[in-house]
């Protein structure tokens, strides 16, 4: 179920752990949404699900979470349309929790996309501070704006990267800076089983570069204090771990508060990396 370079790869970088993660990635990933707590609670939204027939049950440790019991299309619901909810992997949810975000915090969230985790951040820190989302491509932060009024978001200002100015306009300016960099998606492989066949050395060796560029250019957007978030949806060190020790070893104003690794073979949910980083 995968090239060989890739599955040499991935017992160099998780030994006899491979195998186990290889197998979980092979199976059907799970849908879950994301209570948008600024308009309902769980409880309530489970309720509502139910009369139209979705059943969904809890998990401990994502206390956003509705997991489906069976695959459905939730697309449709009126409670989707109305802002309820969104569709978000719980591993994904866990890196908003893991920022430690505050009402009336100035965030950034550099690599925004389509702002799932934007949305989920506006949601903890109750819709009260500023969030600043950025990204290389127009039409994703357009798209998180239309995601932003449906779920009555009104907080969030995005920024497209340009060049190097834009970066540099906003340093020493967060509280809480969101890195959720660009990855293998090895962690992610069962949302995208086709990924694997398109992935190539050349590739990896490109990213792990990218990485190191954005975590040594974009922290600088962080204050006095504040916290960085470096994120992927990867489960390979090479990415992850040693990523974050390169950063700390020539960033000595810099330390590592604590990291954490969702692995699908454990959780069940989509596989993630994240550390969390103080300025002082």
């Amino acid at each position: 179920s995968i090239p060989d370079w890739l599955d040499e790869l991935g017992e160099q970088e998780l030994g006899s752990r491979w195998d186990k993660e290889l197998a979980a990635l092979n199976v059907e990933a799970r849908v879950v949404l994301r209570v948008n707590t600024l308009k309902t609670t769980l409880p309530e939204l489970q309720q509502k699900l139910r009369e139209h027939e979705v059943f969904t049950h809890t998990e401990k440790n994502y206390p956003d979470a509705l997991v489906l019991e069976q695959r459905q299309n939730v697309f449709q619901l009126p409670e989707f349309k109305e802002g309820l909810f969104e569709v978000q992997d719980a591993g994904s949810q866990y890196i908003s929790q893991f920022t430690q975000a505050k009402s009336g915090m100035r965030i950034i969230d550099a690599c925004a996309g389509g702002g799932g985790k934007t949305l989920h951040l506006a949601a903890l820190i109750q819709n009260k501070g500023k969030i600043i989302s950025m990204d290389t491509e127009q039409w994703k932060l357009d798209e998180l704006k239309k995601r932003a009024k449906r779920n009555g978001v009104n907080i969030i200002e995005t920024r497209l990267i340009e060049n190097n100015k834009t970066i540099k306009r906003l340093y020493n300016s967060a509280d809480r800076l969101l890195l959720d960099v660009r990855c293998s998606g090895m962690g992610v492989l069962r949302r995208n089983p086709d990924a694997k066949w398109k992935l190539n050395k050349e590739f990896m060796d490109r990213v792990k570069l990218m990485q190191r560029e954005i975590l040594s250019q974009y922290s600088k957007m962080i204050k006095q204090d504040g916290q960085l978030v470096y994120a992927t949806c990867s489960i390979f060190p090479s990415e992850n771990q040693h990523q974050v020790q390169m950063f700390l070893e020539s960033n000595q104003q810099f330390k590592l508060e604590a990291e954490q690794i969702i692995l699908p073979s454990q959780s069940g949910f989509d596989g993630f990396y994240m550390a969390r980083l103080k300025k002082n």
